[in-house]
């Protein structure tokens, strides 16, 4: 058996449009698209797929329901096998679990912690004569009992054991609640205590609704290892970089209005839907990644941003765009007066001033460009180059090739670069930074670490050079790194750039990681080439990656599909060969290359 938040997560991130139309020729009609039956002769389209409901239906014949469904009546698929079939193709790794002893779904234990924790703090916020200092708060910030018990907010009692004693009635493993973030070890010994105290919460659910995590607000005042907000760390049921609060509760709003607002934390979330507007996601302590852009991608392509107007938070804006442009969609931008947040201004002028500030969105590129005029970016040729250096990153970065076009005609028009001379930039690499000097410059060689050596050295890098940070962004995603503690340090450094120390809650062998690359005294001496062979280092591995899960697929498939994925695999051979010649002598590499084109040559 496939456990059903396995079974959930594969039918909330499939592509029901691209797996049906495997099978059956389809054309868009609007917001559907329409084909012959592939279960009965007809003349007359009368199959649809509607992407917005991950549904299809067949007029001709009365067959509908999902994409499992539709494998399961069109290729007489079992349920299991659908499920594995949609998985392979949207990222999802599905494992069976036997039934019976020893059998269960492994993480059984950690939801089911996570589900108690979600009982405790509930009742602790609106049933515990303790609670109403929390009621008080919520109540001054617009959020009354309806809207707070549709987010399932709690309250963490300001006691040290509170919810450690609950958890021992109930009989809940302390290694799993360690793990989940629930509690925490004392540096001096003991016994554990409370993560959460004093503190409202919001639990973090799975898009089918599964309790993951949490996140917590202080209600008393900030001091040291009391920040506002406290996040549980990773665990084996949560990683922040695939989750988006409130999607779960968004998501049917998100289809009906056909577009979706990101906004940068829980309360925002909660106050914008405690007036009415409910389309709208946080993420999680985080910058917006490729994982949250695809989960996105399921309900809509048009993506509001409402972040900060501060440097930090149009910084966030910027990477998070490029991120949705990246994925297909439509990133505008919301300008909310100086000093305000989405919550404030729902607080103030309720559903119609948040509106009318989103009304009044404007693609990321006008954007970029009318601060840059505010900046004076376009007084001076020296300016302007340097002005395009800050839009180009946008356009390599819009993966729909229509928009694209849009963009480059607009920044032609702007800074005076010919559609030519932008189109031909656009075709190759971001440039690499130029070499001084002409005469051989003997170089200290760069550090060889232990592990994965590229992504240790990308990271020594940016902690030592954080001029780099930005650049890397645009070569690299946090996806493409191999070792966790590596991801989340790099996702942390690309949320900010100026990172002293890891936030409260990472998970403890990212913030031992940090602290020994930052203590390291190694250095650098060429950050320019250190840049350039790690990053094709790491570009090259994952390359090599899929090229290994191509062939997996390839033993596995028929005839009909290995056709396609012989011509995946002669894409990522072109990507190799565009890859620096010192990737491509490596022996991981070209023991892929040579794989393939041996592949390739059987099949023809």
């Amino acid at each position: 058996m496939i456990p059903d938040d396995v079974v959930e997560e594969v039918r909330a991130r499939a592509d029901i449009v691209g797996v049906i139309g495997e099978f059956v020729q389809l054309k868009k009609a609007g917001r559907e698209f329409r084909g012959l039956s592939p279960f009965k002769k007809e003349k007359t389209p009368s199959f649809y797929v509607i992407p917005a409901k991950a549904f299809f239906h067949d007029f001709s014949s009365g067959e509908s329901g999902d994409v499992f469904s539709f494998l399961m009546k069109h290729q007489g698929m079992s349920f299991v096998d659908a499920v594995k079939y949609v998985g392979a193709r949207s990222g999802v790794d599905v494992r069976e679990v036997r039934k019976g002893r020893g059998g269960d779904d492994p993480w059984r234990p950690y939801h089911e912690a996570s589900a108690q924790a979600d009982s405790f703090f509930r009742e602790r916020l609106w049933e515990w004569e303790g609670g109403e200092a929390a009621r008080r708060y919520l109540e001054g910030r617009g959020i009354d009992r309806e809207a707070g018990e549709r987010f399932g907010l709690g309250y963490a009692p300001d006691e040290w054991g509170a919810f450690r004693e609950a958890a021992a009635v109930h009989g809940l493993d302390e290694g799993i609640l360690l793990e989940l973030g629930l509690l925490k070890k004392s540096e001096k010994g003991g016994d554990p205590y409370d993560a959460f105290r004093n503190r409202v919460v919001f639990p973090i659910e799975s898009v089918t609704g599964r309790v993951l995590a949490f996140g917590g607000r202080l209600l008393g005042r900030e001091g040291k290892g009391a920040p506002k907000y406290l996040n549980s760390p990773e665990s084996p049921i949560f990683h922040k970089g695939e989750v988006l609060y409130g999607l779960s509760w968004a998501r049917n709003h998100i289809r009906r209005d056909a577009s979706v607002m990101v906004v940068e934390g829980f309360m925002d979330v909660v106050s914008l839907a405690a007036v009415g507007i409910r389309n709208v996601v946080a993420p999680l302590g985080t910058s917006l990644t490729e994982s949250h852009a695809r989960l996105l991608k399921r309900y809509t392509t048009q993506v509001r941003l409402l972040f900060d107007s501060d440097p930090a938070g149009l910084r966030a804006t910027f990477r998070a765009a490029d991120t949705l442009l990246g994925q297909g969609l439509h990133a505008s931008v919301v300008t909310l007066p100086d000093g305000e947040d989405p919550d404030s201004v729902a607080r103030s002028g309720g559903a119609d001033a948040v509106r009318g500030f989103v009304a009044q969105a404007v693609d990321v590129l006008d954007r970029k460009i009318a601060i840059l005029e505010e900046r004076g970016y376009f007084d001076s040729i020296e300016k302007t180059r340097r002005a395009l250096d800050r839009l180009l990153p946008t356009l390599r970065a819009a993966r729909d090739a229509r928009l694209r076009d849009i963009y480059v005609t607009r920044v032609a028009e702007r800074t005076g670069v010919r559609r030519e001379t932008l189109a031909q930039e656009l075709s190759t690499a971001p440039a690499r930074a130029a070499r001084v000097g002409k005469a051989p410059v003997r170089r200290r060689p760069a550090p060889r670490f232990r592990g994965l050596g590229a992504e240790r050295t990308l990271l020594l890098l940016l902690i030592s050079h954080r001029e780099w940070v930005e650049k890397s962004a645009e070569r690299v995603g946090p996806s493409d790194l191999e070792d966790g503690a590596n991801r989340v340090i790099f996702e942390a450094l690309i949320a900010d750039p100026d990172l002293v120390a890891l936030p409260e809650g990472t998970r403890p062998e990212a913030v031992d990681r940090f602290e020994e690359l930052n203590a390291d005294p190694e250095t650098l001496a060429d950050p320019a080439r250190v840049f350039d062979d790690t990053v094709a280092k790491i570009e090259g591995n994952r390359i090599s990656r899929r090229l290994d899960a191509i062939e997996a697929e390839i033993r596995g498939s028929g005839t009909g599909e290995q056709h396609r994925l012989i011509r995946d695999k002669e894409e990522l051979m072109k990507e190799i060969q565009a890859l620096p010649v010192d990737w491509r002598r490596s022996g991981k590499a070209l023991s892929n290359l040579g794989r393939t084109r041996q592949g390739g040559r059987e099949r023809q």
